[in-house]
């Protein structure tokens, strides 16, 4: 639900620690705090309580009355207030959805919380929602809005977000934070822009000022106060950190910030595509009629949030999807067990030619390297997520992410729970386990799963996903995270062993920002079931 632009640093202040040398140190287990609600044991209007389907806990679960309006009502209490993450368990036997309004005190925090189907009444999922409790007594609120009424309830658990025990995104935010001043962190760049989208996303969560103060004034060093910013855009990679830009504007209100989206937004009026209207990689003649699965998230959730946030238009409306499915009929692979998979560039014919461009394999790299298929998954759900639901072009995209999760799941390495750095090639010893890629890949299979775009039982992906990818996140001696095997940034190529020998920096941006998108969306939904 798109709110609007918030007053000036709006949102609720937590108190907060400078800024120091030594790294704030990751909560510890001992600080998470879990209650679980028993349905059976709250006021049920209109429903009844049962236990003829096994797999729930307690004594029994709440089946809602096939009425719209029918409601479990729950009393929590909260030591000292504050965000919390609500955690329904429930089971829906049906193919449709069983979509419920959630209140909190009386005010709505879910409009139609989605509860898909499970697949059988025995089947138990999770659906969870992040919120903000009083001290002291609260009442929680699932009310059917539908004439199917609800799922079966079984029950509710109340927590503060960790996972594990560990905030693994504030103990990487933190890490990042002790090392680079918003002066150091780096330049105008997309792996810096992906970065601070997965910080903001948790300043989202938690509310503390200071993290939304070190991207503003990361941002502060490009955009001075007229809104002026000295960048040409002359490549779709140097637009993705405009998110920053729009995030900004959304919780300040700042004419400036939207100044200097607006030249990014303009930019794409002249922007050269393909004949068929796909925004090229780069407007460089080496890069000519050039179209890589990873422009799509440099640019197209910009544009889809800009006319959410700013002003919308047809072109903001349209040019979204438009991109995704001009560069899904060039690169989407369409035969045999890669069927569903992405290549990772497209050549169009005429002009100069890449070195790389492989005419038996469609004008593409003939390639499948795993961060391009991540980054075209994350565009695709975004833009999803930003779509009205009655968009003439939404039923395509999602028709593309119900070929491209099957797809990513066949590949998912049985052993790690992770994605290889070049997918198809699972049983080269060159090949390696690569770390953005699989958050990537598992922050769309969870969100996919979580809008009811592909079946619930791929969440058991997303989960082998977040567990390989957290495997990956270890502290060091100085405590700080460290981040491993993620791949630097990466030309198009028709060579393996040019993927395969990709360089690994320890705590890549490309990593962290994945990283934290991922972890955000997982600590959010919750574990499956």
């Amino acid at each position: 639900m798109i709110l609007g632009v918030r007053a000036p640093w709006s949102r609720t202040v937590v108190a907060t620690v400078a800024l120091g040398a030594l790294l704030i140190q990751p909560v510890p287990a001992a600080a998470a705090t879990t209650a679980l609600y028993e349905a059976e044991n709250a006021t049920v209007s209109q429903g009844v309580v049962e236990s003829n389907h096994p797999g729930f806990t307690g004594t029994g679960f709440v089946n809602y009355d096939n009425v719209a309006g029918s409601s479990v009502e729950w009393t929590v209490n909260s030591a000292a207030g504050g965000p919390v993450r609500l955690v329904f368990r429930y089971a829906n036997g049906t193919t449709a959805d069983r979509p419920m309004n959630v209140t909190v005190n009386g005010t709505a925090v879910a409009a139609g919380q989605s509860f898909p189907g499970t697949g059988a009444w025995t089947t138990w999922r999770t659906a969870a929602l992040q919120v903000t409790l009083n001290a002291g007594a609260n009442t929680v609120k699932a009310t059917a809005n539908t004439a199917n009424g609800g799922p079966n309830l079984d029950s509710l658990t109340v927590d503060d977000g960790t996972q594990g025990g560990t905030d693994w995104s504030r103990a990487v935010i933190d890490s990042t934070m002790a090392r680079f001043t918003p002066g150091s962190l780096g330049g105008w760049s997309y792996p810096q822009g992906l970065y601070l989208w997965g910080q903001y996303l948790f300043w989202q969560r938690t509310g503390e000022a200071r993290y939304l103060q070190y991207i503003k004034d990361w941002a502060d060093r490009f955009v001075d106060g007229n809104g002026n910013i000295s960048q040409s855009f002359s490549n779709l990679d140097s637009m993705q950190a405009g998110n920053v830009l729009l995030a900004l504007y959304r919780e300040s209100g700042q004419a400036r910030y939207r100044t200097a989206a607006t030249k990014i937004r303009t930019r794409l009026n002249t922007y050269p595509r393909t004949s068929d209207g796909g925004w090229w990689h780069s407007t460089s003649d080496s890069r000519q009629g050039q179209l890589w699965g990873d422009g799509v998230y440099m640019a197209d959730p910009f544009v889809a949030r800009y006319g959410a946030w700013v002003s919308g238009d047809t072109f903001t409306s349209t040019e979204p999807a438009k991109q995704i499915e001009v560069y899904w009929s060039h690169l989407r692979r369409t035969s045999g067990a890669a069927a569903g998979l992405l290549y990772h560039a497209y050549d169009e014919p005429g002009g100069l030619t890449a070195p790389w461009v492989k005419p038996s394999l469609g004008d593409t790299n003939g390639i499948s390297w795993c961060r391009a298929m991540g980054w075209f998954g994350m565009a695709t759900v975004d833009i999803l997520d930003l779509m009205p639901a009655d968009h003439p072009r939404r039923a395509a995209l999602i028709n593309i992410l119900r070929d491209l999760v099957p797809a990513y799941a066949r590949w998912q390495d049985p052993a790690t729970g992770r994605w290889f750095q070049v997918v198809t090639e699972t049983g080269n010893a060159s090949n390696w386990t690569e770390t953005s890629c699989s958050a990537m890949y598992t922050y769309t299979i969870s969100r996919s799963v979580e809008r009811g775009y592909v079946d619930a039982s791929y969440r058991a992906n997303a989960d082998r996903g977040y567990q390989g990818v957290l495997a990956k996140v270890s502290l060091g001696s100085d405590g700080r995270t460290n981040l491993a095997d993620v791949s630097e940034g990466t030309n198009a190529s028709d060579s393996l062993s040019y993927y395969f020998n990709r360089s690994r920096p320890v705590n890549d941006f490309h990593g962290l920002g994945a990283f934290l998108i991922m972890n955000e969306q997982m600590m959010r939904v919750g574990p499956g079931n």
